[in-house]
């Protein structure tokens, strides 16, 4: 049994921002379309806000491990389609070299392809901001946003485990790890928002709980620095119920241009102590051992 040691690790109470990683391009995009040349560049088409758009994005591929002295890896995103790299036509010219994907797959998958080079991009939509605790979120809350992938090689592995805290409440354990090393940052605010390009939050979301019928937001934490472990109790949290449900899901968006990455896994049912004290010996294991968490 883990629970949050609040102390050093603090759950966030509204929504929260995010590092770049899997790079934010629009929100609410419709009619979404993904070309790639042999360039390296990929040329999204969208319509948006009643207006179509020509994004052009090039010059990163996957992440960078986190680092104080360097920035992670970031596109280079023109709107204008080209205009300012080349001229304003440009993206009526662009040549699409791009395959079907034959990568592995993806949560929340928008569009994807094959680059002539075998790396991979992708494109992703799903509602990162949405309230805490099950509240209804407002207009700006509920937007779809549409983030952008460039990776060759494996992707970035998030595990989780859940077993039991105090013998009644759902509690859920593990990690975010890339290419063998966790994905952390080196600062953020109190309220757990980074402050940096490394650092990534869990958003987690509880299915037909006390909240209501459907997926709701629980909360959104950070993975916790030098390994990119997290723990997590469903307790009642400020004034609201215990978000137990039938099932969970977490997205952590990717580092670097890496895909975001989704989980989603059964509810736990009655208490097992057998279970339970075999999930708290792996939580004393090298892989998620984490002084922020503690077993009880």
């Amino acid at each position: 049994m883990r629970r949050l040691f609040l102390l050093a690790a603090v759950a966030l109470c509204g929504s929260a921002s995010s590092a770049a990683g899997s790079q934010l391009i629009d929100r609410n995009a419709n009619g979404v379309g993904l070309a790639v040349n042999a360039k390296g560049e990929a040329l999204l088409t969208y319509s948006a806000g009643g207006t179509t758009k020509h994004v052009l994005a090039w010059g990163a591929v996957n992440a960078l491990a986190p680092a104080r002295v360097r920035p992670q890896v970031a596109f280079k995103l023109d709107y204008a389609g080209g205009y300012g790299k080349y001229h304003k036509d440009y993206w009526k010219t662009f040549g699409d070299g791009c395959g079907g994907y034959d990568g592995p797959p993806l949560g929340w998958l928008v569009k994807a392809c094959k680059a002539p080079d075998g790396s991979y991009w992708a494109l992703q939509a799903w509602q990162r901001a949405l309230p805490n605790y099950g509240v209804a979120p407002t207009a700006a809350q509920s937007v779809w946003e549409l983030h952008l992938s460039h990776w060759q090689g494996e992707l970035p592995v998030l595990t989780i485990k859940l077993d039991w805290s105090y013998r009644r409440f759902q509690h859920l354990y593990g990690s975010f790890v890339y290419r063998g090393g966790g994905v952390f940052g080196f600062r953020s605010t109190h309220g757990g928002m980074p402050l940096d390009t490394y650092g990534r939050n869990l958003y987690l979301d509880t299915f037909d709980s006390s909240y209501g019928g459907g997926w709701k937001r629980e909360n959104s934490f950070l993975t916790h620095r030098s390994d990119g472990t997290f723990c997590y109790g469903f307790y009642p949290h400020a004034g609201h119920p215990a978000g137990n449900g039938s099932k969970y899901r977490a997205t952590i968006i990717g580092p670097g241009v890496a895909p975001d990455i989704l989980w989603q896994g059964d509810a736990l049912g009655a208490y097992d102590r057998t279970a339970d004290l075999a999930a708290n010996e792996e939580q004393h294991s090298p892989a998620f051992a984490d002084p922020v968490c503690k077993v009880n």
